[in-house]
């Protein structure tokens, strides 16, 4: 289940970093549209906060290192919430790039937490 959680979560946060890149490209100032990719992957996150708070609870630990895999979920949970801020004031079309380029950035940050929750040796 977290498996296809986290699969999900690199999905969508490429989907929307490629989304605000192409629009920040356009020119297009941050809208809802890019707002709300940033929105989604944000939710996405703290559901993951929560279910890796309850899965160890449930008896699925995690194969590889769990402070290492906190450390990333934290700094992904601060990136889209400190990108949107930056956007929201600045209001340029660089700042859809650069949302962009946070959400590219989860999405590696996602994947690698996958990597230590399912393949490392304990």
């Amino acid at each position: 289940m977290i498996e296809w959680f986290t699969t999900v979560q690199v999905i969508v946060a490429a989907v929307a970093g490629v989304l605000c890149l192409v629009l920040g490209l356009a020119k297009k100032v941050p809208g809802d549209l890019s707002m709300g990719a940033v929105a989604l992957v944000e939710l996405l996150l703290v559901a993951q906060l929560v279910v890796t708070i309850v899965a160890p609870i449930a008896g699925n630990e995690p194969s590889g290192s769990l402070p290492e895999f906190y450390i990333y979920l934290i700094s992904a949970l601060i990136l889209p919430a400190a990108g949107a801020f930056w956007a929201l004031i600045e209001r340029n079309r660089w700042s859809t790039v650069i949302l962009g380029g946070v959400c590219l950035a989860i999405a590696v940050m996602v994947y690698r937490m996958g990597q230590i929750w399912f393949v490392q040796g304990a």
